[in-house]
């Protein structure tokens, strides 16, 4: 091919791909830093699979001393939403994922490697596509849908590969004359790399998570520029992730089968390979097989699922990174208090197979990671949770401002930690039984258990009343409940009760639980003692008075 058909082609392409290396050098960074980049479309949607792939680009970036930043694929104009970029990158912040450099939204960018909007970078693709044709690598095809169309029920009857190349590649084997021609008549056209691949040959490249993997040469001539004059993804992954220095691509394992044609573009455009890591696919278990975790069934498919029930971001990502690396689970239990930073990811760990996604897991991750968080932070996480999405809660909680801290600092110290709450959609639940104007609404459907007698209910509350002192310390205060319940003839402990089960009506536990249910309408609450200390005595007899 000649300069002459390329200047037809693209006659505003100016530049050169020298001016363009010149303009984005080699970056200057420690030996062994990575550069990775998450290159989601402005759909607005983030996939957990995503956020799975950012976390592991913005850990690998960080602990290298290298660089993640966020580059926008929106060639693809009919997946775009309003207002996508800023909704990808809000999405990002609220797990605490952002970037070194790229789009900042309404605020322009960031980094001296962009534009990072692909819509931006047309003249760049053009350039590098204009120097493949000049070299012989790439070409016009003038192809009609209607004669893709017969191409392909051709190589259907003969049931072989389908696609464009070799003999099926029609416009391949047109003379440049014949092109120039076509294109001053003003026929239309797009711009189709020039294979020169062989279905007998092989290549081999390394992936950090499944080693060396083979596969046949590309031989598709694939098309490169559209008649948009905007690249397809793959030849703009190619530009960018050159120019850009990408030194390492993270992307979900669907993407293995590209490699060839990858490989065939970057060596087309005398780039040298990045790193891959094809990251497995989140997958949940579904009648005991394994299905691909899906947008259309799965609610927790989105990122904002996570916000919405208000698991905390920190609970999201010690998850995503139990199933990221084998050995952060018992790593993360050795440093209940650390850093995340502190974790050191090795892709060699991750597994080859599709990450098994299991909700009941994440409840208990997230419920072992609140059980650390101070009661003001669960306060203040919680509350601004409800101030969005459960307003009538987030006034309670403010009403009572210092009640429901204390009453969430229950059991948050000690050997004994509370995990009661995974989500703070479960705040809710767990401290409107404690908001006098809440409980004294509703009609209670009381969980007695042992004792359900009115007469005798009403006897342990008399008689409790008379002993309680709220200045008592808990082993006073537990002693005085065991008097009661040898007094109305139970055991002072569990153990005499299973001894001797004729002698008692019951023991000492059936005692506080008849307590329990009368002060909350409730069998399971946090510690007793610490319930009975903040509603105080006023709201005890009250409470006990409903009964």
């Amino acid at each position: 091919m000649s300069k002459e058909l390329a200047e037809l082609v693209f006659p505003n392409i100016d530049k050169t791909p020298e001016y363009y290396e010149e303009l984005y050098p080699k970056r200057n960074l420690p030996e062994g830093a990575m550069v990775t980049r998450f290159a989601p479309s402005p759909t607005g949607f983030i996939h957990v699979g995503s956020l799975f792939g950012a976390n592991l680009d913005r850990r690998l970036a960080t602990q290298t001393n290298g660089v993640c930043y966020l580059r926008i694929e929106d060639t693809d104009g009919k997946r775009e939403v309003d207002d996508g970029i800023n909704l990808v990158i809000n999405g990002l912040k609220v797990f605490e994922i952002e970037f070194d450099e790229g789009p900042k939204g309404t605020e322009g960018s960031n980094g001296n490697y962009g534009p990072y909007i692909q819509s931006q970078r047309k003249d760049i693709y053009q350039c590098y596509a204009k120097s493949l044709i000049e070299k012989g690598l790439a070409y016009p095809c003038f192809c009609t849908a209607e004669e893709l169309d017969v191409i392909r029920e051709r190589q259907e009857k003969l049931k072989i590969v389908p696609g464009y190349y070799g003999d099926f590649a029609a416009c391949r084997k047109m003379s440049e004359s014949q092109m120039i021609e076509r294109i001053k008549k003003g026929d239309p056209y797009i711009i189709r790399l020039k294979s020169q691949g062989s279905m007998s040959r092989k290549i081999r490249f390394k992936d950090m998570i499944r080693g060396i993997i083979e596969f046949p040469e590309n031989v598709q001539d694939i098309v490169i520029i559209k008649s948009d004059g905007l690249p397809t993804y793959h030849f703009a992954h190619a530009v960018d992730d050159h120019l850009m220095r990408t030194t390492h691509v993270i992307r979900g394992e669907e993407w293995i089968s590209s490699v060839p044609l990858h490989v065939e573009l970057f060596k087309a455009l005398g780039f040298d390979m990045p790193e891959y890591i094809h990251t497995p696919t989140i997958m949940k278990e579904e009648d005991g097989s394994k299905r691909k975790i899906s947008k259309r069934k799965d609610p927790e498919a989105s990122a904002s699922y996570y916000k919405d029930n208000g698991i905390p971001k920190e609970a999201v990502i010690d998850y995503l990174m139990n199933i990221l690396n084998s050995n952060f689970e018992m790593w993360r239990k050795q440093n209940p208090h650390a850093d995340l930073a502190e974790f050191k990811v090795d892709p060699h760990k991750i597994s080859s197979s599709g990450a098994l996604f299991d909700l009941v897991k994440l409840n208990d991750v997230a419920k072992n990671t609140i059980s650390f968080f101070t009661a003001d932070k669960v306060y203040s996480e919680g509350l601004e949770w409800a101030e969005e999405y459960d307003k009538d809660l987030a006034e309670l909680m403010k009403t009572h401002a210092e009640f429901t801290k204390n009453i969430l600092n229950i059991e948050r110290t000690g050997t004994k930690v509370r995990k009661d709450i995974a989500k703070w959609s479960e705040l809710r639940d767990n401290l409107e039984y404690l908001y006098d104007e809440v409980f004294f609404e509703k009609e209670h459907e009381d969980e007695w258990q042992s004792v359900t007698d009115k007469a005798e209910i009403k006897a342990i509350l008399d008689e409790y009343m008379k002993v309680y002192d709220a200045a008592d310390d808990k082993d006073t205060w537990f002693g005085k409940m065991k008097d009661v319940a040898e007094k109305l003839g139970y055991a002072r402990e569990v153990k005499e009760y299973k001894q001797n089960p004729e002698n008692y009506k019951g023991h000492v536990g059936d005692i506080s639980t008849v307590i329990r249910v009368a002060l909350t309408g409730r069998k399971n609450t946090p510690d007793l003692y610490e319930i009975l200390k903040n509603l105080g005595t006023e709201r005890i007899q009250k409470r006990f008075a409903r009964i």
